[in-house]
């Protein structure tokens, strides 16, 4: 009978993966490209729990991972509000129906996890073929997305992340790069992703302007950005934000701005790489194509109000979005940084906003999501209610929004569009 199972969810999930285009996917944190902009023409403006639900389906565990996709698959990482058992679970993006949930870890004697945390925070990156889940220094693993069958593991990457872990892996190549700031050790390490293999394991080696390693934790996740035909892994950390080669781990530039526990993930255009410093809430417009320690050379304006710790900027064009933790939006000249607007949303916010079709989707933690026009000028379009509020980031394609709540996964689309 345990044999007929697993050869009827391979066969399921096989029919999953050959039933949409590439065009379709969501792989990773902030999507496609990393920005949090979806490609899609189209997506919802209002909805309910009585409206435009196309499915609703729970989610075991406490979890605030953001939902990606790959053809009809949705992949995210769940755990016990305990954080003794880690799982992957993979739901049918058309019928919302769950089609693996599989234990990958069990973890006899966790560490601490803040409450406001989650022992599954790091969002999965999938590509075709496989799915790489990660929850820090618990462990991490790569799943082949037919069968769900564990390829590889890494349980020997250390960190005492002191108050859990939330830096999402990102694949560049053929190499899945983990961050790992914490109290005791911060790194960077780069693995083979078709082995599992250490490819390089580079130390921050920030002169921290303090012993307590509290103060040197973060929980950002890097973005690549090619300039003059080379690759910059810029990865946020404690004090400094450092590029790296991502071929060899080869420190680039590094900006020293202060502040702990970094989540926004940087964002680039104009000729600038915009980054926030952590609890200091300070926003950094910062100039590309510099090299060396370039906090004296390199920043070209910053701001100092209404800056989120937690969640992702966003760059419309020549605007830049943000929504602070207590609910502040702002939208920003991307060249000079000069404010055009800021609006008080209300409520607390983690998730990072995403863009479709000139919207700015903002979902706060207590259910709800406020849909603003991406313009200079404010023009709030709805505001949209759930049962329960988002930790986790949305997804948007092909005319649907999927939003992950404390509870349950929605995929939320207007009857119109409906295939």
């Amino acid at each position: 009978m345990r044999i007929f199972g697993t050869i009827l969810v391979a066969v399921v999930i096989t029919a999953l993966l050959h039933s949409a285009g590439a065009e379709e996917n969501w792989p990773a944190f902030r999507g496609p490209s990393g920005n949090g902009l979806s490609p899609s023409a189209s997506a919802p403006i209002r909805w309910s729990e009585s409206e435009n639900i196309r499915w609703k389906t729970a989610i075991r565990g406490k979890a605030w991972s953001s939902p990606v996709v790959w053809g009809r698959q949705i992949w995210m990482t769940s755990a016990t509000a305990d954080g003794k058992e880690l799982f992957a679970v993979c739901v049918d993006r058309d019928s919302g129906r769950i089609v693996l949930d599989r234990k990958v870890f069990d973890v006899p004697q966790p560490a601490f996890c803040h409450p406001f945390n989650s022992y599954a925070s790091p969002t999965p990156v999938v590509e075709e073929g496989r799915v790489y889940v990660h929850f820090g220094s618990p462990g991490t693993a790569c799943l082949d997305t037919a069968t769900g069958r564990t390829l590889w593991e890494r349980r020997d990457l250390p960190c005492d992340h002191y108050r859990g872990a939330g830096s999402s892996p990102i694949l560049v190549g053929d190499l899945l790069i983990l961050t790992f700031d914490g109290f005791d050790l911060q790194y960077l390490a780069a693995l083979d992703k078709h082995t599992g293999k250490t490819v390089w394991k580079k130390p921050r080696e920030i002169a921290y302007s303090t012993t307590d390693g509290d103060f040197k934790k973060a929980f950002s996740t890097p973005a690549v950005l090619t300039l003059g035909g080379r690759q910059q892994l810029i990865s946020p950390s404690a004090e400094a934000t450092i590029a790296y080669d991502p071929a060899t781990g080869e420190e680039l530039w590094r900006v020293r701005h202060g502040g702990m526990n970094a989540a926004s993930r940087p964002v680039f255009g104009h000729g600038l790489i915009y980054l926030t410093s952590g609890h200091t809430a300070q926003l950094w417009a910062v100039r590309q194509g510099l090299s060396g320690d370039i906090t004296e050379t390199g920043l070209a304006w910053k701001v100092v109000r209404g800056v989120p710790t937690r969640a992702s900027l966003l760059l419309v064009g020549d605007l830049l979005f943000m929504v602070s933790d207590q609910g502040v939006a702002s939208c920003l000249d991307a060249r000079s940084g000069k404010t055009h607007w800021q609006e008080r949303l209300g409520g607390g916010f983690s998730a990072s906003p995403v863009h479709c079709n000139g919207c700015i989707y903002f979902a706060d933690e207590l259910g709800k999501t406020h849909v603003v026009r991406a313009a200079s000028h404010f023009e709030r379009l709805a505001v949209n209610e759930l049962e329960e509020g988002c930790m986790a980031s949305p997804a948007i394609l092909n005319g649907a929004l999927y939003l992950r709540t404390r509870t349950h996964l929605y995929r939320i689309e207007e009857s119109d569009s409906r295939r």
